[in-house]
């Protein structure tokens, strides 16, 4: 059984905490669909100030697609390349993106949505999918943001490697 965890100290140190709840949360588990599922959900508990947190996968060689998430109705399908989550995918790079009416391409699926991070998700040396997350407020995440959600992503690769 799940039980909602406090995250206490540094956000350093709650992305350590964060990252140690999900490898927890995950273990045994080689459903991808499920591990997806419950990471979104965790993250969902774990951030404050966001509206959307989840995936989009690998469709074909050119497209994502959208996969499990918390937040309202999304965009279903995503080109390489084309907006956030699109260039993240097509440069295997994280995008932090403070304003996404400022990011060239932007595909707005929540008019509220106003900053963005987006980490690729790459097993075996293929790209998987990324993780989106999305917040109402500009400038909502930092570099620190980026990097535990890096290492949040490396932890659930783990998991989908199984």
């Amino acid at each position: 059984m799940f039980t909602p965890q406090a995250f206490e100290g540094t956000l350093q140190e709650k992305y350590n905490q964060l990252a140690r709840q999900l490898d927890a949360l995950l273990e045994g588990e080689p459903n991808a669909t499920a591990n997806l599922a419950n990471a979104s959900a965790l993250l969902n508990q774990f951030m404050d100030r966001i509206n959307w947190a989840g995936f989009y996968v690998m469709d074909g060689e050119d497209e994502l697609v959208l996969g499990p998430f918390q937040g309202l109705p999304a965009c279903v399908r995503i080109p390489l390349g084309r907006g956030v989550c699109g260039t993240a995918a097509q440069d295997r790079k994280t995008q932090l993106v403070e304003d996404v009416q400022a990011f060239p391409g932007h595909i707005a699926c929540d008019a509220a949505s106003r900053s963005e991070v987006v980490v690729p998700i790459v097993v075996d040396g293929q790209l998987f999918g990324v993780l989106d997350i999305d917040s109402p407020e500009l400038s909502r995440f930092s570099e620190e943001d980026a990097r535990g959600l890096e290492k949040f992503v490396s932890v659930l690769v783990r998991h989908l490697q199984v």
